[in-house]
């Protein structure tokens, strides 16, 4: 978690800036801030490490992908192509918007791949939600050419891909919109928080308003603002918006110390477990460096590993980001009804075949990177992880 890794003096300043003025609120009381507009310095921070023309903070990664999708008018009833390899938010977001998810195939950069979608596109298809897994981009270019020959939207959850580029730019800025995530385990947090970003800025006006309950934010009386949409609550409060100012301002240093340790790792892992291959990075300059992602030759050796090495993890058996797990998707099992309880046309989620996310999913192993490790303890772990990885296969 590399963003807790430097938690100090920085994050302490901001906070106590926001409970010497007791303005927990981000909007209004322009008396009573000292001058501190915390979530408006954060997104001012991130739009200028993005290159984001908006941004707009809130209260988690999965409220900025509900913000995304209302700007892009997803809902009743629209097809949404999604990915069976990620935490379910996105799933979750399509599904309280009254959408439907189809789930198509992941390839070896972990991400949806741009023949799978063009496989699942119907003429009910809307969008395309991208998950940009492990910290690194999909294949941009391919999946962008599908998304522009159908006229379908392209929208892209960077949740665990903060300081992810493709070909220069960062991801989240290629479709209609993107998402990013700042809880606790991201590779700069604010505990909890997100933001929703694109370069339209009538998409970044609804999503202003979708998450503070359709308020426009125009003028100083909050109380006779004018409401231009139907929203909800997904502010984010000035203490987290404070931690966040601290860790953006840490963010590219993190993110170099990753690729420093990744580097070191992958090359003695590289050169020293010859039965193991890596994950496809389409742009391995613009990789976060959050994850070392490789696969063992077959799932079975793959799960003894995860049972055998220790410090990696193995996402096929996780109870959060694979489809095997989501019993409570595959039997809608909502507290209230919803849209997709009506539907006649969906996917069969408990028999959907996908074979090669299964096999893919099956075979891949992490390491969480830490950014503060010194190369004497990348080097001791890599020892202890080469040898349990060759007594695995023995």
């Amino acid at each position: 978690m590399p963003g807790t890794e430097y938690f100090g003096a920085e994050e302490r300043k901001e906070v106590n800036d926001v409970l010497e003025s007791g303005m927990l609120f981000r909007y209004n009381h322009d008396d009573q801030r000292n001058g501190h507009w915390k979530a408006r310095e954060f997104e001012q921070l991130f739009e200028e490490y993005t290159g984001a023309n908006h941004a707009h903070a809130v209260s988690s990664g999965s409220a900025a992908v509900a913000c995304m999708m209302a700007a892009a008018g997803i809902g009743h009833g629209d097809e949404v192509i999604c990915t069976p390899f990620t935490f379910i938010a996105p799933i979750e977001a399509v599904l309280f918007a009254g959408g439907i998810p189809v789930f198509a195939e992941v390839d070896e950069t972990l991400n949806l791949s741009a023949a799978s979608i063009e496989a699942a596109i119907t003429p009910r298809t809307k969008a395309v939600l991208l998950v940009h897994m492990c910290g690194a981009a999909a294949d941009l270019d391919g999946i962008k050419a599908v998304c522009d020959k159908h006229n379908i939207k392209l929208l892209e959850d960077a949740g665990q891909a903060l300081g992810a580029f493709y070909k220069g730019k960062h991801v989240g800025l290629f479709g209609e919109a993107g998402a990013v995530s700042f809880d606790f385990f991201k590779i700069t947090t604010a505990g909890e928080g997100g933001v929703c970003f694109t370069n339209d800025k009538d998409k970044y006006e609804v999503m202003a308003q979708f998450s503070d309950h359709g308020h426009s934010h125009v003028g100083d009386n909050r109380g006779m603002e004018a409401h231009p949409v139907l929203g909800f609550n997904y502010r984010l409060g000035e203490l987290n918006a404070a931690i966040a100012v601290a860790q953006m301002r840490k963010l590219e240093m993190i993110r170099a110390n990753n690729k420093k340790n990744k580097a070191i790792l992958k090359d003695r892992l590289k050169n020293e477990v010859p039965f193991i291959t890596f994950r496809c990075l389409p742009d391995e300059e613009g990789d976060s460096a959050t994850f070392l992602n490789f696969f063992m030759e077959t799932p079975e050796l793959a799960e003894k590993a995860s049972k055998e090495v220790q410090g990696v993890a193995y996402w096929y058996t996780n109870m959060y980001h694979f489809i095997n797990q989501w019993d409570h998707l595959k039997a809608l099992k909502s507290p209230y009804k919803l849209a997709i309880h009506d539907y006649e046309h969906r996917q069969d989620w408990n028999n959907i075949e996908l074979p090669k996310s299964q096999n893919i999913i099956g075979r891949l192993l992490s390491i969480g990177i830490r950014a503060t490790w010194t190369e004497e303890e990348i080097n001791a772990f890599a020892d202890q992880l080469i040898a349990q990885l060759k007594k695995v296969v023995e």
